[in-house]
């Protein structure tokens, strides 16, 4: 009896035993695989994007257009213009800084040229960094020494007795012979360098200059369109002391050519008083988008053949930023010159951050609104709007 029973628990045991192994086995199954047949590409089965990729409905969390980013470069024809930066082999890496802002906001997409002046040879590293970084053709040109030199009707005794009185007075770049040089050569020459007689649209840049929003548009293009020849984008007023006679020297080339003066022009801009005086307002040259055949016209280069035989770009320190600026506002209608509110630049110690929070928002812009210079009761940009009848941009009374 005790082995019968003996017996049957083994059985129950077994049962138990076997019904746990069904169920352990139905519930852990794995179904089958249809995996690809190696040898056939028909039957590889095509990646998928990721969440938020192009082609996708999902929406992506950055604000790029619905059909993906822009086009690297700019559709349509290029206007025979070029960069130009007058700069020496020791400013390269500050040039650089430059050469990235400008490509980076706007010449990546257009590739115009660059036009790199020095008053002696570039070397080898100069020429090798910045044509990696110029998305256009790069052109090297050395000036002629007699664009770079004392003009044989300067004194140059007395040139270097005002040198010293001005370094005694703290005059910025008042003992320099080479800024003088500078402007000299940047108010009368550059746009006869050989280089530069293959273009007519130019766009100055120097060394340390930052651009703080994008620029989606060809500028060259616009200022042709619009029967533009000079533009700006910063305006003050100039040291007084480095410019004590250079408005007698203008109204002395006036009335000897007032056939160069046009009407409609800017004399608003430049005198409070009709021409009697000049206010020092001038346009900082140190940005300029500008004409070339205009600067090349007999009435320029009568205007600064003028003031040169004046002597004050050695006998004081005349700047090219009031020379460009006077010759603009006599020589040109109110509607030649454009202010670009939109290109936002920074050239120490001055910053223009566009007015409008929406254009910023647009363009990515970095630049802080607060430290925007042309509502600065020292900026000239309030004349130029009265001067041309312009309503101030919305928002302008935040940033007085």
């Amino acid at each position: 009896m005790a082995g019968t029973q003996r017996y049957l628990r083994y059985i129950i045991f077994a049962i138990v035993c076997l019904i746990l192994l069904f169920f352990i086995s139905s519930s852990s199954s794995v179904p089958s695989a249809n995996w690809p047949t190696y040898g056939s590409p028909d039957t590889v089965p095509s990646p998928q994007p990721p969440k938020g990729a192009v082609g996708d409905s999902t929406p992506s969390s950055t604000p790029n257009p619905a059909n993906g980013l822009p086009p690297a470069t700019a559709a349509g024809d290029r206007m025979n213009a070029t960069f130009v930066t007058l700069a020496r082999n020791s400013d390269l890496w500050e040039i650089v800084k430059s050469i990235r802002h400008v490509e980076d906001r706007f010449n990546r997409k257009f590739n115009y040229d660059w036009v790199f002046l020095n008053d002696d040879d570039f070397n080898d590293e100069f020429k090798k960094v910045t044509t990696a970084l110029v998305s256009g053709k790069t052109k090297y040109g050395k000036i002629p020494k007699e664009h770079w030199s004392f003009p044989d009707f300067i004194d140059q005794d007395r040139a270097a007795r005002v040198r010293d009185e001005m370094k005694e007075k703290k005059i910025i770049y008042g003992d320099s012979v080479s800024y003088r040089h500078m402007c000299r050569y940047e108010s009368g020459f550059f746009f006869r360098h050989p280089l530069m007689l293959d273009y007519e649209w130019y766009w100055r840049v120097e060394p340390s200059i930052e651009l703080y929003c994008d620029i989606d548009y060809d500028t060259f293009r616009f200022m042709a369109e619009n029967k533009k020849k000079y533009s700006f984008v910063l305006s003050l007023y100039e040291y007084v002391e480095t410019i004590p006679t250079l408005w007698d020297a203008v109204k002395n080339f006036t009335s000897a050519h007032p056939e160069h003066v046009v009407e409609d022009n800017s004399m608003k801009f430049l005198s409070d008083d009709g021409g009697k005086t000049y206010n020092h307002c001038h346009f900082w040259s140190n940005f300029e988008i500008g004409n070339l055949n205009w600067l090349r016209s007999k009435a320029y280069v009568d205007y600064f053949d003028s003031l040169d035989h004046a002597g004050g770009f050695f006998y004081e320190r005349w700047g090219d930023a009031p020379v460009h600026s006077i010759a603009a506002a006599l020589m040109l209608k109110r509607d030649e010159i454009h202010f670009f509110n939109d290109i936002a630049y920074y050239h120490v110690p001055f910053t223009h951050c566009p007015t409008g929070e929406s254009y910023r928002l647009d363009h990515k812009c970095h630049c802080n609104p607060k430290d925007n210079f042309d509502w600065n009761g020292y900026s000239c940009t309030a004349r130029f709007y009265e001067t041309n009848d312009m309503k101030k941009p919305e928002g302008y009374e935040k940033e007085q």
